[in-house]
């Protein structure tokens, strides 16, 4: 199971060292966030830092840009990290669509698979130098000259990972994508049980099998070295799985549980901005259920224990990285 560095950063700078730092750590792959700053421009400079590592956008925010411009950024990355970089793409959810990004939202499974296919053909026409012509119900593009072709990568097309927690999402990551993103609100059962079997289906599809795909697994985790490291851990990783679980695209997991009312709870104390109250409601069977909890060692331990049989990665943090040891 390969490791990979995975957090927030309030800047640019900040996530660059962040990724800096797992390297030198020893990490396989760092992701770099799209909260409060722009992931290409925090992995260009990610890129210039290191030498290793795999610099992976987890994720960039697909419905927010359009093909043409993620396509062009993903090869210019490509290029400027000699063949590290990993393209990690994700939808959001309809408010952040259409009020933070002002941009058009409907079928997002549906815009996904169109989304991530765009991106292909345009990398084929810089590949290729031949006509682009990608006519879809979302994304048209059927103009790229060669004073704007950069002409083909010398380390190939980036890889594609998709975030996905829903059945059509995931099986639309199974059937254009290379990898899966499993979102943290998931758990072992639902991802033996529902996301799995999707990622299959998508995969027959295209006349393939799980062979060459990747599984970034679910990736909760409350770990500490102390007692109070341990439970401020906790804390936060509550106030996550309430926030995830307020949203109704993700209803599906907790009802897979028997949990459904939960997301009612969640959804109306956030409409209320009530946002202690909804971490309150996080109990320890929730928590345990969507987190892996406990020392380092332990944690290491459930990791391998839930997911090492489906997961080809995790994204974890340094405590729980050291306990894993050998990846391998």
């Amino acid at each position: 199971m390969r490791l990979d560095s995975g957090g927030y950063a309030a800047t640019v700078t900040e996530a660059a060292d962040a990724v800096a730092t797992a390297e030198r750590a020893g990490y396989d792959g760092a992701w770099i966030a799209e909260t409060q700053i722009d992931p290409f421009i925090g992995a260009a400079v990610a890129a210039e830092r290191t030498e290793r590592i795999e610099v992976v956008t987890g994720i960039a925010v697909a419905f927010a840009r359009n093909p043409m411009t993620v396509a062009v950024q993903a090869n210019d990355l490509q290029l400027l990290s000699g063949g590290r970089f990993v393209l990690g793409l994700g939808s959001q959810v309809k408010p952040h669509i259409t009020k933070r990004f002002g941009m058009p939202w409907s079928a997002p499974a549906a815009r996904m698979r169109e989304f991530v296919l765009a991106v292909r053909a345009i990398w084929e026409a810089f590949e290729t130098g031949e006509r682009l012509r990608f006519l879809g119900e979302y994304y048209t593009h059927t103009l790229m000259t060669p004073f704007f072709n950069p002409g083909p990568n010398t380390h190939g097309n980036p890889p594609i990972f998709l975030a996905a927690v829903g059945e059509r999402m995931t099986e639309v990551a199974g059937e254009v994508a290379d990898g899966l993103l499993c979102h943290g609100f998931s758990t072992e059962r639902y991802l033996r049980e529902v996301t799995l079997p999707a990622v299959k289906r998508g995969r027959a599809k295209v006349g393939k099998t799980l062979d060459g795909f990747e599984i970034s697994g679910p990736s909760f985790v409350a770990s500490g070295t102390t007692e109070a490291e341990l439970a401020g851990a906790i804390t936060e990783v509550r106030k996550q799985i309430a926030f995830y679980g307020s949203t109704p695209a993700y209803r599906g997991v907790l009802e897979l549980h028997g949990w459904g009312e939960l997301q009612d709870d969640l959804n109306a104390l956030s409409k209320r901005g009530q946002w202690d109250e909804m971490t309150a409601l996080i109990d320890d069977d929730v928590l345990n259920t969507f987190a892996v909890v406990g020392s380092p060692a332990a944690a290491a331990a459930e990791i391998r224990r839930r997911y090492g049989d489906v997961a080809s990665r995790m994204t974890v943090t340094p405590p729980v990285a050291a306990a894993l040891g050998d990846p391998d």
